[in-house]
Parts: structure tokens; sequence; C-alpha cells
């Protein structure tokens, strides 16, 4: 430790007939050094909670413990002492910040007995960071991957952590809908919402529920959901050493033969006008995963050729994944399966025409009706047909999802067996065997002024010989 200084000042005390008879300050002696330090990083707020353990000795009376946190983001406010032994014979009497020497502390300690004792001290402090990333390689036939999950973890806190148990505060966490509940509770006054102090508790309260849940249920990895946040503590396996100015990577877990699946989609708003080939994986048992939701980070992704050699395909970042949610790698277009769609035919339907001045309304296809020239046009149905052509030159069958939105009042009809994603947007899927092309027409009804009566699209599915 360079910055981090802790020393204890024991006082003698009259405690019995073998002790000395006056009181008197004899010594100042250096603490041993950390037994064991635990580092609890949520990046969100940029705060670390450090848990750090050590022996100390004591004599009988008054012990004075000098805690110092020159040179580093550590937050006095939140520095706290907890006895791990003998905590009936051990009693913190005040805690004094001197005007004389800066960034210093000192706890005045009552001690009972003489000995050692294995103290517990907390504080958060600033400035350590992590940043997930994933290694992907796919097998030559795309039906499986073998996924490396690691952790880099920066240490800027101006404190070196030796041989640190390090934890990860993953997931969703809305510290506004916290905050907020506790005010309106009453456990904290309102104007006191955005200080340091009630976002350091908010984090101290939830790390304690996710302790405690993973005190009661080791495994698997217990998951908070309270509101909308859900978080767990993720804990990296043995221990790191992370000296201030460092980064250090760090393996977090590693699957073998995740179940992998392919498939092809078109879906504008998300990918552009194209058709795009992705990559999926699920994380759940059984894909081989599901232990744990997975953090945000970076995928790089690489296929694993017939030579032993591997092809790199792509690098993309991924949100956090739930248990039971499924990621996305996108591959981007293939060369090998081409994809068109082809406008055929345009024209109207149901037009209402409004003699000028008068509320009279008239369909323009009425039997017999004159067009009167002071008429327009109020209300019509456009129909445009289109067909989707999909040709397959890779040697497997490919899966293939369309999903495509419509403004206005829209009617889809087609033999595809679509259905409605939302109100605006419609999906369907097929499969195009090796070597062949699909042909998937439809009609897309669009109704128009007077005609249009609400913003949604209804499917109307047609046998196929009706198909346009």
């Amino acid at each position: 430790m360079r910055y981090l200084m802790l020393a204890i000042m024991l006082t003698a005390a009259v405690a019995g007939p073998a002790q000395p008879t006056a009181a008197q300050n004899i010594d100042l002696s250096t603490v041993p050094g950390r037994d064991t330090v635990q580092l609890t990083i949520y990046n969100a707020e940029d705060l670390t909670l450090v848990r750090e353990t050590r022996h100390l000795t004591f004599k009988p009376g008054a012990n004075v413990l000098q805690f110092s946190w020159a040179n580093t983001l550590i937050d006095p406010t939140s520095v706290e002492i907890r006895f791990l032994d003998r905590p009936d014979e051990l009693t913190v009497l005040d805690t004094r910040f001197p005007h004389d020497r800066p960034e210093v502390l000192y706890w005045n300690v009552q001690s009972e007995f003489a000995g050692e004792a294995r103290v517990e001290i907390t504080y958060f402090t600033s400035g350590i960071t992590w940043q997930a990333d994933y290694t992907a390689i796919a097998s030559e036939d795309d039906a499986a991957a073998h996924l490396e999950g690691y952790v880099t973890v920066t240490n800027n806190s101006g404190e070196d952590y030796e041989n640190a148990q390090i934890r990860l505060v993953v997931g969703e966490i809305n510290l506004v809908e916290q905050i907020d509940e506790l005010a309106r509770r009453g456990v904290i006054r309102k104007e006191d919402r955005d200080t340091p102090d009630v976002r350091r508790r908010v984090v101290t309260d939830m790390v304690g529920r996710a302790e405690a849940m993973m005190e009661s249920a080791p495994a698997p990895r217990q998951i908070v959901k309270e509101g909308l946040s859900e978080y767990f503590i993720f804990t990296i396996e043995g221990r790191e050493t992370v000296p201030h100015q460092w980064s250090k990577r760090l393996r977090s877990f590693d699957a073998t033969d995740v179940s992998l699946r392919t498939v092809y989609r078109y879906r504008p708003q998300e990918y552009g006008d194209k058709l795009v080939r992705l990559y999926l994986f699920r994380n759940d048992a059984d894909a081989g995963l599901g232990n744990a939701p997975l953090p945000d980070g970076t995928v790089r992704l690489f296929r694993r050729k017939a030579e032993s050699s591997l092809s790199y395909l792509t690098q993309q970042d991924i949100r956090y994944i739930p248990i039971g949610d499924e990621i996305e790698l996108v591959l981007g277009e293939d060369p090998e399966v081409v994809f068109e769609l082809v406008k055929q035919r345009v024209f109207r339907s149901n037009i209402w025409l409004q003699v000028h001045g008068l509320d009279v309304l008239r369909r323009a296809d009425e039997p017999g009706l004159e067009i009167d020239p002071r008429s327009h046009v109020v209300g019509w149905d456009t129909h445009a047909l289109y067909e989707q052509r999909i040709r397959n030159y890779t040697d497997r069958p490919i899966e293939v999802e369309v999903r495509r939105s419509f403004p206005g009042d829209v009617v889809f009809r087609s033999e595809l067996n679509a259905s409605r994603h939302d109100v605006r947007t419609v999906q369907y899927t097929t499969t195009v065997e090796p070597g062949e092309t699909a042909s998937l027409p439809y009609e897309v009804v669009t109704k128009e002024g007077r005609n249009a009566e609400q913003q949604r699209v209804a499917i109307e599915e047609i046998e196929p010989a009706q198909a346009p």
C-alpha cells in the first residue's frame, strides 16, 4: 500500500494487578497489512464498496486507530469500522477528524481485553471501473460456438489493492426509482434525493440485499428484481492484485458447445433495406449458458475453418442479457443469399366523391353514376402488389424472418401465415432449401382519406388460389 495508512496508537490503562499502575502513551505501531480485501464495483455511479479485514492487537483501555486517505479518491464520510471478533469487548467511543491533520481520522476504541481481534473497515472509493468483453468462435457448421467472457478492471483510485476479491454489480439498476421510493416512504427528505450520501446509501442497501440472497441461496446466482431494476453481484473467481493506474483483464467464464442458430432477417427499421444474416444464441441452460445474466460488453466473433484456422467475422456491442434472453450477432449481408423486393402493380378502388358545397358522398364505381364536375375525391383504397424473391445459393436450408411496418390504416393480404408483431408491424417466416428460390407474394391495401378509420395493420389470410 502506497497511500492508505492504518496505524494504532496504544494507550496502556489500569486493568488489574498485572497491569501498569500509571496510564501513559507508550507506543505507536504500524498495523499489519490487510488479511483480505474485497472490491464491489458499481460502474453506473462510479462507486466501489471496499471491505478489508485486518488482525489488530489491542491493549486494555483506550486504543487510538488512525486512518488516512491521502492522495486517494476514498470518501472519508463513508469510512466505517466493525469488530468481527469479540465485539462485546471492543467499543468505538468516538470518531475524530483533526483540523491540524487533513485527510486523517482517529477512532477511539475502548478494549476490555489484551490480544488480537479481527476488524473490518469499509468505505466507498471512486476511480475503479470495469468493462466486459467476449470472444465467440463459431464452429465450421455454424451449429455451436465457444464463448469466453472477460472483464477488464481499471484502477485510478489512488490506492493499490493486493490479493483482492473482485465483484461486479451487473444489470439494469434504476437508482432514481429506488430513491423516489425512499422519499415517498419518508425515509429520506425530498430535498436530499440527489445528494451523494443518499446515492451511496441506496447502493449500500442494494449490495446488501444482493449479498443476503447470495448467502441464503449461493447457487445458482441470485438476481434481485425491484420494480424497473434487475441486478446481481458477479464474483470473479480467485484473487487479483490491481495496482493504482493499472488495468487487468480477467476471465469471467468459459462456455464450450453453446448452441447456435443462424437466421436471415429483413427488418428495415433495424437493419436497413437489406436481408442480413445473424447468429443467435440464448442465455439459458439448453444453450450451455444461463448461470447468470451477461453484462454489457463487446463481442468479437470468429468462425473456425476446416484447416483449423480462424476467420474474423464481426465485432458488436451487446446490452445486458438477462437469463433466458436471446443474444443477436449481426453478420451483415450474405453474398450467397439474394433478396429482391419487387413492386408489381398499383391501383385504386373504393373511391368516394363529394359534391362541392353539398354533404353528398357517392362511390365513383356506383352503376349509372354521372360524375359531377364539382365533385372531388375524399376517400380511396390504394392497392400495392409485391413479390419477395429469396434465392439460396448455400449448401444448407436457411431460415428467413421478415418483419415490416406499414403506416396508416392497412390491410395485409397474403397466404404467408403472417402475424402482427405490434399494431403497425407484420411478421412471417419461411424456409428456403439449398439451391432453391422462394417467391413470397403479398398485397398491401392502404385506406386513404375518409376510408381510413384507425392507425393499424389488419391481416387477411387468403387461399393460395386467391393469391395476388
